[in-house]
């Protein structure tokens, strides 16, 4: 019989594919830089943790890769009998291991905790912690409670590297230790799947990215046949259009009945079908009529700690590091102006008052995609009273170009997503950012901004990340310069 990880199992919940493929093709997994940043952001919680259930560190860490299995299930019934923290406590049995994050000694009983770096408490957390008590259990180990400590996202650091209070706790014993059959069940049906010579046929779907995203979708995908136009580029399906969609087993757009689309995913089916854009220039240039130069194009990167590393500042708070603006006159000259902080310094207030003065006064401010922008300049008004009158005042300034897009131009190339990166290449065809070395996305851009403030970083190599941060985030604006120009039919001078 194969023993089974927590993590297995968990991924059998998930997908009992998924479950096949970890175990017999573990080397078809490709994880997209998402989920390898998240499994980096659970180390450093994990690493918080310890200090804060351990202040006296006291405790033991076991670490099952350089001390092997066998070795720290052993080294865990022995540190059972000391009555100090245990992290990492390895436990075998019932064809499944787990290793428990935190082991608290209580009495003659031990308390479990199982830490996340999710703001509260998810389903799956809650199989997690089903899985985690039943094999300690199992194990013999008197189990007085089980608790999920996660981030609470409310908590303000004060800095001094004070972490208490960073997490919070929910009980889940009664639930987990109500879970023994349930648990046992999983245990039995995964073994089942693992045991199979070839994977089961499921097709992909929404379980491929929830809860987690699965690293074998691009293996799945290749092995099943490809829809030419697929439905999944209908943008904004309604749980109605879901629902008809499965039932019938649809699989290509034109397969989807018109009356049960509305006027935007009707264009997208149109446009898709026909090979044609769709370009309604003068309604675009009605709609931008009403804002006169000189303008201003803005866009903003920023970078969110799970951890906070600087005072006064929230988990997840979304940090703004670095902007470009684009300035537009009235004769179509064009003059840029960029903001980018790799001190490794809390970057809020340089940031907040250079974009006062790269805005001026007066003028509209385009971006793309409002809610964004809009809600950051609100947080660095909250963090600086004294800055907060310009700041708003850039607020009731934004124009948002994203819905002139997603209204009046459509391409084909699109596969149903009005994102920048979607209608630039297909409306300005000269830009790509796949040209740009390095940086390319969001996600690149922040993983370049950690690798610049980290002090083991070289200067040779900073400069080079400056120079890709620059760079991906002028062209962000400079593309929205040149959407407006082609929602408007301006010429636009060097």
């Amino acid at each position: 019989m194969r023993t089974l990880s927590k993590s297995k199992l968990l991924a059998f919940r998930q997908c009992p594919k998924r479950l096949w493929l970890e175990v017999h093709q573990p080397q078809l997994r490709e994880d997209a830089g998402a989920t390898q940043a998240s499994f980096a952001t659970g180390h450093q919680v994990g690493d918080i943790a310890r200090q804060l259930y351990d202040p006296h560190q006291q405790g033991q860490l076991i670490d099952p890769q350089a001390e092997g299995f066998d070795a720290a299930f052993a080294r865990t019934q022995h540190l059972l009998q000391s009555r100090k923290p245990i992290f990492e406590a390895g436990f075998r049995a019932e064809g499944a291991l787990a290793f428990a994050d935190v082991l608290l000694p209580v009495g003659k009983k031990w308390r479990m905790v199982e830490v996340k770096s999710s703001t509260s408490v998810k389903d799956y957390h809650r199989d997690d912690a089903a899985v985690q008590s039943f094999v300690a259990r199992a194990c013999g180990v008197p189990l007085q409670s089980i608790a999920l400590a996660h981030i609470d996202s409310q908590w303000t650091y004060p800095g001094h590297g004070d972490y208490r209070g960073l997490l919070v706790e929910a009980d889940l014993t009664e639930e987990a230790f109500a879970r023994t059959e349930e648990v046992r069940g999983w245990i039995a049906q995964a073994q089942a799947v693992a045991a199979r010579k070839t994977a089961p046929h499921i097709a992909t779907g929404a379980q491929c990215s929830s809860p987690y995203e699965c690293g074998f979708v691009a293996h799945c995908q290749s092995q099943e046949p490809q829809a030419e136009h697929p439905v999944h580029w209908l943008p904004r399906r309604s749980q109605a259009l879901k629902a008809h969609i499965d039932e019938h087993g649809i699989a290509e757009l034109r397969d989807v009945p018109d009356g049960l689309l509305n006027a935007t995913q009707q264009r997208v089916k149109a446009a898709t079908l026909s090979g044609r854009a769709f370009f309604d220039q003068g309604a675009a240039a009605q709609a931008l009529a009403a804002h006169k130069l000189p303008g201003c194009f803005i866009d903003f990167e920023t970078i969110q700690f799970a951890v906070p590393v600087w005072p006064s500042t929230r988990p997840y708070q979304q940090m703004p590091f670095q902007f470009s603006v684009h300035r537009l006159g009235r004769t179509g000259q064009v003059k840029h102006q960029a903001f980018l902080d790799l001190s490794g310094n809390n970057p809020s207030r340089p940031f907040a008052q250079a974009l006062i003065a790269a805005c001026g006064q007066r003028g509209p401010v385009f971006v793309y995609n409002a809610a964004f922008e809009t809600s950051r300049i609100r947080e660095l008004a909250e963090c600086h009273p004294r800055l907060a009158p310009a700041l708003h005042a850039i607020n009731e300034r934004i124009v948002d170009l994203l819905p002139i897009a997603r209204q009046h131009y459509y391409h084909p190339s699109q596969q149903g997503s009005w994102s920048i990166k979607a209608v630039l290449p297909a409306l300005c065809p000269d830009l790509h950012y796949d040209q740009l070395d390095g940086v390319q996305d969001g996600g690149a851009a922040q993983q370049a901004y950690l690798e610049a403030i980290a002090p083991a970083t070289q200067a040779p190599r900073k400069a080079e990340l400056e120079r890709q941060l620059l760079a991906y985030c002028h062209l962000d604006t400079w593309a929205m310069v040149r959407l407006w120009a082609a929602f408007t039919a301006t010429a636009l001078k060097d």
